[in-house]
């Protein structure tokens, strides 16, 4: 709910990018990080079976996870303006959105790897690049975690357990 400034001094920083009431960025990050958890699954049957549907059904995902996760991205830096210079949280900001911008270019390439071969066939190369991006992306979603979870990055300074409702603003019913 509020980033560390000094021992004495906290700010509230909520996320500037909403809708209905809710931040933008969390949304979406979903959507890239299933898809491309599901092109590397893909991959992995593709290895296992090799059945010609699952390599495909990879490449479609990747394209989908990437146009997804630069979408994502957009909320994100503009709710990463937000934080203060100087704390912990920016610098755990711009780590987590490196390292997703490396996500999305190791599965980008990937896809383009597939894209010139015959029937999207993955080689050795879309392979690893796909397997790192995946894990990289392990690593920044922990990082993303910690600004919302530990520092409070992005959330209403008015949450609780039983906060109104964001689409009325009434107080909730109920326990």
């Amino acid at each position: 709910m509020r980033a560390r400034l000094s021992p004495r001094q906290e700010v509230v920083v909520e996320s500037r990018a909403k809708a209905m009431g809710h931040a933008i960025h969390p949304m979406l990050i979903v959507f890239p990080l299933g898809l491309l958890a599901t092109s590397v699954i893909f991959d992995i049957l593709y290895l296992i079976t090799d059945r010609t549907g699952f390599q495909i059904s990879a490449a479609y995902t990747i394209a989908a996870g990437v146009i997804g996760g630069v979408v994502a991205a957009v909320f994100g830096l503009i709710d990463w303006s937000a934080i203060p210079s100087g704390t912990r949280a920016k610098r755990i900001g711009a780590a987590h959105g490196i390292g997703n911008l490396v996500v999305v270019i190791l599965f980008a390439v990937s896809w383009l790897v597939r894209l010139s071969r015959e029937n999207w066939e993955p080689n050795a190369a879309a392979l690893i690049l796909s397997f790192a991006g995946i894990i990289l992306s392990l690593g920044t979603a922990w990082l993303g975690g910690e600004l919302v979870e530990r520092l409070g990055i992005g959330v209403s300074d008015k949450a609780g357990v039983n906060a109104s409702s964001s689409l009325r603003g009434a107080p909730s019913r109920g326990a």
